[in-house]
């Protein structure tokens, strides 16, 4: 990781944070430098959607190149379901399967429009990726599959169902 300029950061670290951010601008201000590689999910999922993105990533400015990257799961599945199967298990499935097909779609560049704050950037970035794989788009963060949810966002969803009763 250290040949290829990888930024490591602890997510819950406010100082951690602001500093990828300043690398970020930095690397993007170098029209040298290739683009940045951002997996803006935090996470993997089980390949049927398009979890909420960080703001983070769409706060820095500059040009998003969206990437939509799909397994096929014909002939072998990439998706490790982490409640399921242990590590072992799960390395083992990879290394036995056929092969591990992906499809990867390279969509246009996508600018932030004037008016746009970085969360409605994100969500339309995230719509053009969902979109172009087939895939749902999900309102919430992929940190849940490890996490209890908030009484708060229960609450919210049952008010929102509440209203379509």
């Amino acid at each position: 990781m250290q040949t290829s300029q990888h930024v490591l950061f602890e997510r819950s670290e406010m100082n951690d944070r602001h500093l990828v951010r300043k690398k970020i601008r930095e690397h993007i201000a170098d029209k040298a430098k290739l683009p940045i590689l951002i997996f803006p999910e935090g996470t993997c999922v089980n390949n049927t959607s398009v979890m909420m993105f960080k703001k983070g990533s769409f706060e820095v400015g500059g040009t998003i190149y969206p990437v939509a990257i799909k397994y096929d799961p014909r002939f072998g599945d990439a998706f490790w379901n982490s409640t399921k199967y242990s590590m072992m298990t799960y390395i083992f499935n990879v290394i036995t399967s056929w092969s591990i097909v992906c499809n990867v779609w390279y969509l246009p560049p996508m600018v932030k429009e004037e008016e746009e704050d970085a969360v409605h950037f994100a969500n339309r970035v995230k719509a053009v990726i969902a979109a172009r794989g087939g895939m749902s788009m999900l309102p919430w963060d992929g940190g849940l599959k490890r996490k209890k949810v908030k009484e708060s966002f229960k609450e919210e969803q049952q008010k929102k169902y509440c209203q379509i009763v």
